[in-house]
């Protein structure tokens, strides 16, 4: 059984380590023989450094390497390129200065790797164009420019416009290198987290092919369920698999759906445990700073609409967040179509783990300001205990802080009470259904789970805001009139109907009625 490469991104390192390797040379093959500049814009940790590396691996002729992969026989190894491999991955730049002075260390090293005397040119903008042209006079080849995580210093400044754009205008600069030195370049390959526009970062190197969103590349990085069976059978061996697909799968890029490289590893490297592994790796700050900027009504993340143009890119100076939510993997594509000549994507959570950690940290430090109990919710939904439900859903209403009301503008609309409820309920890591679809209308709510001995149970909730201070019964009403249960009545699953009310005066459920549905 081959080693796990846990948190490498070496290929040298895995191959001669003996670790397990995911061949993705055909995708390297592919983009060798297409084209000449592209762009790749993927979520953190899902192999974009691997993917460079590899690149950089290929076209310096390191042949030994690829034995036995699928570029081996397809490429002329005899051929040595000049590679030019920059990353702005590691650390946190947070002005100008740091940004000038990373660039020209990396430019510097670059040439002390290819042999290249000094760079004499004052600027780094020159030492770039000069890096590029001496390369090709050396190796009598055009040069090879990798560049990893390219917007990661915008991103780092992202809450703060005015670094961010400092940080933007200083790396479009340096990038216009590229398209300014095209006789001096063989190849030119940028990852980076998300796309921001071409007139913002690439307006100088608007040639790049975008493959984002191209279905033949939709696996070049992150393992295909084949690909898990067979390069990870002895790791398999006792896994559920739809329950790991159901945790792990799910990221699509308008082609096969795929699994996040680094929640498999650490998986099986812990003894087959689920955990939101990818998601502890990063707390997204910067998206709840977003949310409170706007009102967001945090169902609607399930099914969220967004056109081509608006998914494609953004700009520090409008920032979207559905487009910010898709580009860093807490949302991902489930659907396609053309309406007239505009293409429409739905959105949705990938999986089970950013679906529940993700709504956690909303709830947590969005809707409510406070950390929320959940282990005594799951043992009252397992006992079908409503008393303990109401008890804890009126606790979760009443630790909500008065301030948080008074700075949260979505408190002031009636979506709030059933985001809070949304969030808390997904946060359980449950199948929960926000506007549940039913021929009678839309369920507020519909959450799915099964008990210990396998019973499937079904739990129907309807949500009214109201005026007075007392429950006056119409959630109930409605789950009746409706006859919102039928969808799930197939004699097997048990039912049960809940209907809340929240006063806006208490800002609290005042109204908590269930039934057991019997048709």
């Amino acid at each position: 059984m081959k080693k796990l490469p846990v948190g490498m991104s070496t290929l040298a390192n895995i191959i001669e380590g003996g670790f397990t390797y995911v061949d993705k040379t055909e995708h390297v093959l592919n983009l060798l023989s297409s084209s000449k500049y592209y762009f790749l814009s993927r979520p953190r940790r899902f192999g974009k450094s691997l993917m460079v590396n590899t690149l950089a691996e290929v076209f310096s002729g390191n042949e030994t390497l690829f034995r036995g992969l699928h570029i081996h026989p397809h490429w002329d190894w005899s051929v040595k390129y000049p590679v030019i491999n920059i990353s702005f991955g590691a650390g946190v730049l947070r002005n100008k200065t740091d940004l000038d002075q990373h660039i020209e260390e990396a430019l510097q090293l670059c040439s002390e790797q290819l042999g290249i005397e000094s760079l004499s040119s004052s600027s780094n903008k020159g030492r770039f164009a000069e890096l590029i042209r001496k390369s090709k006079t050396q190796y009598g080849h055009g040069a090879v420019v990798l560049i990893d995580e390219y917007d990661k210093p915008i991103l780092d400044n992202i809450t703060e416009p005015e670094m961010a754009a400092e940080m933007r205008n200083g790396l479009r600069n340096f990038y216009s290198v590229i398209k300014d030195n095209d006789e001096y370049v063989r190849f030119a390959f940028l990852t980076g987290v998300s796309k921001f526009s071409k007139v913002s970062v690439f307006s100088g190197l608007n040639n790049l092919e975008d493959i984002t969103l191209d279905a033949k590349y939709s696996t070049i990085c992150g393992y295909t369920q084949s690909e898990l069976e067979s390069v990870f059978a002895d790791y398999m061996e006792g896994v559920d698999r739809e329950e790991m697909k159901s945790w792990y799968n799910g990221y699509q890029w308008l082609g096969e759906g795929v699994y996040n490289p680094f929640d498999v590893l650490l998986f099986f490297s812990k003894q087959k445990t689920y955990r939101p592994y990818w998601f502890e790796t990063g707390t997204p700050s910067f998206l709840i700073s977003l949310l409170k900027s706007g009102n967001y009504h945090i169902p609607d993340f399930e099914n969220m609409e967004v056109s081509s143009t608006q998914l494609s890119d953004f700009d520090i100076d409008h920032i979207r967040l559905e487009t910010l939510l898709f580009q860093t993997g807490y949302l991902t594509i489930k659907h396609e179509e053309t309406l007239f000549e505009e293409t429409i994507f739905l959105l949705n959570y990938p999986n089970r783990e950013v679906r529940s950690t993700f709504n956690q940290v909303i709830l947590d430090r969005y809707l409510t300001n406070q950390p929320s109990e959940r282990l005594p919710v799951l043992r009252a939904l397992l006992k079908n205990d409503f008393d303990a439900l109401h008890q804890h859903f009126k606790a979760l209403f009443s630790g909500i802080a008065n301030d948080n009301y008074r700075k949260n503008p979505i408190a002031e609309y009636e979506g709030y009470y059933a985001s809070v409820m949304y969030a808390y309920l997904c946060s359980l890591g449950i199948d929960a259904i926000a506007e549940d679809t039913s021929n009678k209308g839309r369920i507020d709510l519909s959450l799915r789970f099964k008990l210990a001995n396998g019973q499937k149970q079904v739990y129907i909730f309807e949500f009214k805001v109201i005026d007075g201070e007392t429950g006056d019964g119409s959630a109930m009403k409605q789950l009746h009139d409706k006859d919102y249960a039928a969808k799930y009545d197939d004699g097997e699953i048990h039912i049960f109907l809940i209907g809340i009310e929240f006063s806006k005066a208490q800002r609290n459920i005042v109204g908590f009625d269930w039934q057991a549905y019997n048709n």
